[in-house]
Formats: structure tokens, sequence, C-alpha cells
């Protein structure tokens, strides 16, 4: 595979990993308010395509957090424990839309990577064309 296909192959595995990191910061923002909710953490990890020849970008593990949640003495609410204590989310916002604005970023720096290697292509095919 040439050099500019393998620019574009790695740069497009950048883009899926960061969309699916956003599918998990959106799904951490979801149940922020629910009871008992970890937040999922996400980790990547680079592997080399055989096939292409390029590095790529996968996803890793999921863990959840093993950060409590924030617990209040409330024995009359439903999802009390036998203590009588509920147990809130461990999900902090600001923390989330950090998250959030760091995988769109990461998403545009590929998507520009992706779009210059195009580019690139395109003339390289002009030229030969010539």
């Amino acid at each position: 595979m040439n050099p500019l296909a393998k620019a574009m192959s790695s740069a497009a595995s950048g883009m899926d990993a960061q969309a699916f990191r956003l599918r998990v910061v959106s799904e951490n923002i979801s149940n922020a308010d629910t009871h008992g909710y970890q937040r999922k953490l996400i980790s990547f990890r680079s592997i080399y395509d055989t096939q292409s020849g390029a590095e790529r970008v996968s996803i890793g593990r999921i863990d959840l957090d093993s950060r409590e949640g924030e617990r209040e003495f409330d024995p009359g609410h439903p999802l009390a424990d036998e203590e009588g204590y509920i147990t809130y989310s461990n999900v902090e916002m600001m923390t989330e839309i950090a998250d959030a604005k760091e995988a769109g970023r990461s998403y545009e720096a590929n998507l520009a990577t992706f779009q210059q290697a195009r580019e690139m292509y395109g003339t390289l095919i002009d030229l030969l064309r010539r």
C-alpha cells in the first residue's frame, strides 16, 4: 500500500476511535443522574495492520471508573441500601465535557490528515495523467 493510502487508513481508524469515544462520553453524560452508575473509561491501542501495512488505532479496554459516587443518607428512598444510603453516579460533567471536546478536536485533526492525504493523492493522479 502506498504511503498516502496508509495515512488515509490511519486517519480513518483514528476518526472511528474518536467517534466511539464520543459515544462513551455521551453515555456517561446521559447516565449522570442514574443512581449507582459508574463512569466508563475507554483506552486505545496501536495495532499494525499487516494487510495494509499501516499503523491503526483500535479500541482497547472499556473499564469502569472505580471511584465511589457521592453517598447520601436517605433511608426512605427506594434505592437506599440496607444502611439507608443511596449512591449517586461518579460522573463529573466538567470532565465529560472536556473529554468530549478533546475527542472532537482529535477527530477534526484526523479528518484534516485524511483530507490532506486525499488531496495529495488526487494531485499525484493528475500529474501522472499529463
